[in-house]
C-alpha cells in the first residue's frame, strides 16, 4: 500500500470538544477532513492548557484537517455547508442534540437528501435516554462510568485519571463506528445515522467492568468491594536506585524466574505460590523482599536483567523523561513538528504504521477559506464497490479472519470483526494457552474468554511444527485478515509474516501488535498494559501528587482495550482501501503509541514549558471549583466541574447563594482558582447534605456538569444505560450464571447488534475447519491429530 488507506474518503467535521480526535484519526489515515467552524471559532480553541498562544488540545485534535467558516444562521452559510456535505462521505458532528432540525441541517434532513451519507453524532450521553440533555466532561464520565470507583488508594478519596484518556476513547470508538457505517455503505449503497454516547464509549470501551479482564483478574475478589480496591498488589511499583519500576508476575514461569533471582527463599518455596492469588495474599511479605533486591540497581539495569530472566519489568517514567526517551524518538512515535504557525513542539505523531509508514501528523490545522475547490478530485472506493448486500445485515459477512491474538488486546481486536459477521478463527495451541484461559476453577470458563472470544471458531494447531505452519499458510491463502500481537518478529521467524503470506495471497491484511513496536531499542521488551502505562508517563500522572510514591492505576489494564480498538480501525481502513487497490497491507500498532497519543496534551505542554506538568490529583489546574467531593453517606462522592463564569452563576443560584455570584473572590475563573479552597468549601457544604445521585441530578438540571461516582454493579441498573439497552445477558454452558455484556458501543440505524454465540473451547472447531476449509480427508486429519499437529477439543473438556 503506497497511499494512506483512506485516501479519497471525504469527511465533514463539525465537532467541538469531546470527539474532535475522531476526525484527526480519520485524517491521519488519509481521509480528506474539512472542519467547519462558526464565526469566531470553536469553543475548543480556548481549551486549556494554552501555551505559546495556542490551545494544545485543539491543535493536536485538529492537525491534518482543513478549516472553513460557515455561519449556519445565514442562508449563505447554510448553502455552503450543504454543498460541502453533498460531496462528502461522512459527516461527524457534536453539536448539542445534533445539528439544528427544521433548517435542513438535521441528520434526518441530510439523510433524506443524501441517502448515501454516513452521519456520526457524538454527544456526552447520546441522543436518547434521561441524561440526553446533560453535559459531559472527562471527569464527569470517569465518575459515572465506574472508572473512578476503581481508582485511588484504600481509605483515601477516589482519584481521577490523567486528562486525555476519555477523549481518546470517544475519538477512537467514533472513528471505528464511522468507518463501519461507511464500509456498510459501500456494501449496501445506503448511509445511516450513528449515535455515539461518550458515556457508553467509556463504560464499554475504556476498561470495562463487564468485559475482558487482564490476567491479574485471577487473583482478584469475585465480588465488588465497596471501597477503593487495594490494587497496589496487582502490578506492584517498587523503589530502586534511581526511581521506581513496575513488575508483572503473572505466568508461572515468570514467578519461578523471580523466585530464583531472590535466591529461592524457603518462605516462598511452596508450589502454591505458583498461583496469582497466593502471591497476592503474601504481597506484604513478598514485595519488600523484591524491593530489597532492587534497591541498589537502576531502572535500566533492572529492566535488562528482567528481560534476561523472562520477568516483565518496566521503569516508571515522568513526562519529561518520556520526551527525552531514545526509543520513542527512534520509533517515530514522538516527533518535533510545527503544531501551529511558528510554534514547534515535540508531539506524538500518530497511532499506526501501514507498510512501515506512520499514518500520523503531516501538518497543523490550515484554513481552507481561500480555496476555490475544497475537495480534491481523488477517486475513492465508493465508485468501485458493488452495492450487493441488503441494509440491516452484518457488514463483515463473507470475511475470514485468522486470529492469533492473545490476552486483552487480542480479544478486543478480534471481537470487533466477529461481532459484525466475520468468520473469525481463533488459532491456538493448548500447550501455550492464551492467558485469558486462566480460571480459578478448571470446570468453569473464564468470564474474560466468554466476553472476548464470543462469535468465534477455534482451531487447535501447533504452529511450532512445519506441518502446522503449512496448514496455516493454506488457510491464509483464502483469508482476508491475520491478527497477532506477539513480540516483534515472531511471525516472520515462523515463516508466516506479511512478506511470506502476501506471496500466497496479495490481498491479505496482517495486523501485528506489540508493546513498543518493531523499531527502536525497546522493540524486544516484554510488554503488558501496566508496563506500557509506566513507560509512557501515564502511571506517574495517575497519582495524588508528584511527592506521593504510590500509584493508583493498578486496577486497570489500559491501554489494552483501546489499543485493540485502534488496531481494529486500522484494519477496517485497510479493508476499505483494498476495495479499490486489490492489495493487502501490513499494519503495526504499538500499545505505547496508543498511550502517548492520549497523553499528548500533557507531553506537548511539557515540551513547550518544561517543568509545567505534574501529577495534580483531583485538582483541575484550570478551573474551580472542580474535582471530586464527598457527599452524604459512607464513601459517597460526586464530581463537579465549573468550567466557566456562567457555570458558577448557575451553581450559586441552585444552592441559594446568589450573593456569591458577583463576589470578587469568585466572579471570574482566575479568581476562583486563586481562592480554590474557599470555593470548594461553598460547594462541599451543599453536597454534604445530599446523596451523589441527588446532587448530580440537581446540578445537571441547573446547567452544571456533575456526575455521581458509580460502582460497577450500579451500572447494570443505571436508568440511562437501562433506557438505552446498554447491557444484555451472555450465556455459556460452562458459566455458573449469565454474564452482563454489551452488544454495542454506538447505536446504528441499520447495522444490527452483535449476535451472542458462545465462545468456543480450545480446538472445538478443529475437525470442521480442517475438513471443511482445508479439504483434508479423514485419514489426513487423523494423521495430523496423531502427530500433535492438529489439536481437537480434548475429550475431558467435552
Amino acid at each position: 500500500m503506497t497511499d494512506l488507506p483512506l485516501a479519497g474518503v471525504r469527511v465533514v467535521d463539525v465537532t467541538d470538544g469531546l470527539g474532535e480526535s475522531c476526525g484527526r484519526f480519520l485524517a491521519d489515515l488519509g481521509a480528506e477532513v474539512i472542519r467547519v467552524e462558526y464565526p469566531g471559532g470553536s469553543a475548543s480553541r480556548r481549551t486549556e492548557p494554552i501555551e505559546s498562544g495556542i490551545s494544545i488540545p485543539f491543535a493536536l485534535n485538529n492537525a491534518n484537517k482543513r478549516v472553513v467558516v460557515c455561519d449556519l444562521d445565514s442562508d449563505a452559510g447554510r448553502s455552503r455547508f450543504l454543498s460541502l456535505v453533498a460531496a462528502a462521505d461522512i459527516l461527524v458532528e457534536s453539536t448539542p442534540n445534533g445539528l439544528p432540525a427544521g433548517t435542513g441541517l438535521g441528520a434526518a434532513d441530510l439523510l433524506a437528501t443524501a441517502p448515501e451519507l454516513v452521519v456520526v453524532s457524538i454527544s456526552g450521553f447520546g441522543q436518547t435516554g434521561p441524561y440526553a440533555d446533560w453535559t459531559a466532561t472527562e471527569s464527569v464520565i470517569y465518575a459515572m462510568s465506574g472508572v473512578l470507583s476503581r481508582s485511588g488508594e484504600p481509605g483515601r478519596e477516589p482519584l481521577l485519571p490523567p486528562a486525555g484518556l476519555v477523549e481518546q476513547s470517544v475519538g477512537v470508538h467514533s472513528a471505528w463506528s464511522a468507518l463501519l457505517a461507511y464500509y456498510d455503505r459501500l456494501r449496501t449503497g445506503r448511509g445511516q445515522l450513528v449515535d455515539i454516547s461518550a458515556f457508553e464509549a467509556v463504560v464499554h470501551g475504556f476498561d470495562p467492568g463487564f468485559g475482558v479482564q487482564g490476567s491479574a483478574a485471577a487473583g482478584r475478589r469475585d465480588d465488588f468491594p465497596r471501597g477503593r480496591p487495594d490494587a497496589a498488589n496487582f502490578y506492584p511499583v517498587l523503589r530502586c536506585a534511581d526511581g521506581q519500576v513496575r513488575i508483572c508476575l503473572l505466568a508461572k514461569r515468570q514467578w519461578r524466574a523471580m523466585f530464583a533471582w531472590l535466591g529461592e527463599p524457603a518462605e516462598f518455596a511452596d508450589p502454591a505460590f505458583d498461583t496469582i492469588p497466593a502471591r497476592f495474599a503474601a504481597a506484604d511479605r513478598l514485595h519488600p523482599l523484591i524491593e530489597e533486591l532492587f534497591a541498589e540497581r537502576t531502572r535500566d539495569e533492572l529492566v535488562a536483567e528482567g528481560a534476561a530472566r523472562g520477568i516483565p519489568i518496566g521503569g516508571v517514567l515522568r513526562p519529561a523523561e518520556v520526551l527525552d526517551n531514545d526509543h520513542f524518538a527512534a520509533s517515530g512515535t514522538l516527533v518535533d513538528a510545527e503544531l501551529a504557525p511558528g510554534v514547534t513542539a515535540r508531539i506524538p505523531s500518530g497511532y499506526v504504521k501501514f507498510d512501515g509508514r506512520r499514518a500520523g501528523f503531516r501538518h497543523h490545522a490550515r484554513s481552507a477559506d481561500d480555496a476555490a475547490d475544497l475537495w480534491s478530485e481523488t477517486t475513492d472506493a465508493r465508485g468501485l464497490a458493488q452495492a450487493t448486500a441488503e441494509p440491516g445485515t452484518h457488514p463483515f459477512t463473507g470475511l475470514r479472519v485468522l486470529d492469533l491474538g492473545v490476552v486483552v488486546f487480542g480479544a478486543e481486536l478480534g471481537r470487533q470483526f466477529a461481532d459484525h459477521g466475520a468468520d473469525v478463527i481463533k488459532v491456538e495451541n493448548r500447550d501455550f494457552p492464551d492467558g485469558l484461559r486462566q480460571s480459578k476453577r478448571k470446570d468453569v470458563l473464564s468470564p474474560s474468554v466468554a466476553w472476548g472470544h464470543r462469535n468465534r471458531r477455534s482451531l487447535g494447531v501447533n504452529l511450532r511444527t512445519e506441518d502446522g505452519r503449512n496448514l496455516f499458510r493454506r488457510l491464509a491463502a483464502d483469508a482476508d485478515v491475520v491478527l497477532a500481537n506477539f513480540k516483534p518478529g515472531t511471525l516472520d521467524s515462523m515463516g508466516i509474516g506479511y512478506d511470506e503470506l502476501r506471496k500466497i495471497n496479495p490481498r491479505i491484511i496482517v495486523s501485528d501488535g506489540s508493546a513498543f513496536g518493531s523499531t527502536g531499542p525497546w522493540n524486544t521488551r516484554l510488554g503488558y498494559g501496566p508496563l506500557v502505562r509506566a513507560a509512557c508517563g501515564v502511571s506517574a500522572l495517575w497519582r495524588y501528587s508528584d511527592s506521593d510514591t504510590g500509584l493508583s492505576d493498578g486496577s486497570t489494564v489500559y491501554p489494552d482495550h483501546i489499543g485493540g480498538q485502534v488496531a481494529a480501525v486500522a484494519v477496517l481502513a485497510a479493508l476499505i482501501a483494498r476495495l479499490s487497490s486489490g492489495r493487502g497491507a501490513e499494519i503495526e500498532v504499538a500499545q505505547a503509541d496508543t498511550a502517548l497519543v492520549a497523553l499528548g496534551g500533557r507531553l506537548v505542554r511539557e515540551s513547550l514549558a518544561p517543568g509545567s506538568v505534574s501529577a495534580v490529583g483531583n485538582t483541575d489546574p484550570f478551573a474551580a471549583p472542580a474535582g471530586v467531593y464527598p457527599c452524604a453517606g459512607d464513601d459517597e462522592w460526586c464530581v463537579v466541574a465549573i468550567r466557566d463564569d456562567q457555570g458558577w452563576r448557575n451553581l450559586t443560584r441552585l444552592i441559594g447563594r446568589e450573593d456569591l455570584a458577583d463576589d470578587a473572590r469568585f466572579r471570574h475563573a482566575d479568581k476562583r482558582i486563586e481562592n480554590r479552597e474557599e470555593a470548594d468549601k461553598v460547594l462541599t457544604e451543599w453536597l454534604s447534605e445530599r446523596t451523589p445521585t441527588e446532587a448530580m441530578t440537581a446540578l445537571q438540571e441547573a446547567g452544571v456538569p456533575a456526575g455521581a461516582m458509580v460502582r460497577l454493579p450500579e451500572l447494570l441498573t443505571d436508568p440511562h444505560l437501562t433506557a438505552r439497552e446498554a447491557y444484555t445477558r451472555l450465556e455459556h454452558p460452562l458459566l455458573p450464571a449469565p454474564l452482563p455484556t454489551a452488544v454495542r458501543v454506538a447505536r446504528f440505524t441499520s447495522i444490527p447488534d452483535a449476535p451472542l454465540h458462545p465462545a468456543p473451547l480450545p480446538g472445538a472447531d478443529t475437525h470442521e475447519i480442517a475438513v471443511g476449509l482445508l479439504g483434508l480427508d479423514e485419514a489426513e486429519y487423523q494423521r495430523f491429530v496423531a502427530d500433535g499437529v492438529l489439536q481437537p477439543l480434548e475429550e475431558s473438556a467435552r
